[in-house]
């Protein structure tokens, strides 16, 4: 099973095997400045398990944690296509909103809460974390994000 997903202008490309990983809801202030929006959708995965075409930049830039990530983006329409954590270089963080088919997932969670905007309503039954798990790789692999 293959899904895919890319840039706005189509230059940046990429194509993940096997399913569809879960998507959780970023409700952090870096989130909200980079997707330009409320909240950004990511989805963890291997990076063993995507391929990426065309050309993409990278930006560097620190986290809470203390660590850095980089953001990598079409250098052409400037869509944010997926991040790396220098903690987990296995593993990559796509921009679920640059899936073909975005209309098809839905947050499996969110994070930093603490920082939503006011007017969002969350549904009860979704996990909500007021900042984020403090052992987040774990997590990832709890959520189902990063699986093989």
């Amino acid at each position: 099973m293959a899904w895919r997903g890319g840039c706005q202008c189509g230059r940046a490309r990429y194509e993940g095997m096997g399913a569809l990983p879960p998507v959780y809801a970023c409700h952090c202030t870096e989130c909200r400045r980079q997707s330009a929006s409320a909240f950004a959708l990511s989805m963890p995965a291997l990076r063993a398990n995507v391929r990426f075409s065309g050309e993409l930049s990278a930006y560097s830039r620190p986290t809470d944690s203390g660590t850095r990530t980089d953001c990598f983006f079409c250098p052409h329409c400037g869509t944010r296509i997926y991040h790396q954590s220098e903690r987990s270089p296995d593993r990559v963080t796509i921009k679920a909103g640059t899936l073909d088919e975005a209309g098809t997932v839905t947050a499996a969670a969110h994070l930093w809460v603490s920082r939503k905007q006011p007017w969002i309503a969350l549904d009860p039954a979704v996990p909500a974390f007021d900042t984020q798990p403090s052992d987040l790789s774990s997590w990832r692999n709890e959520f189902g994000g990063c699986g093989t």
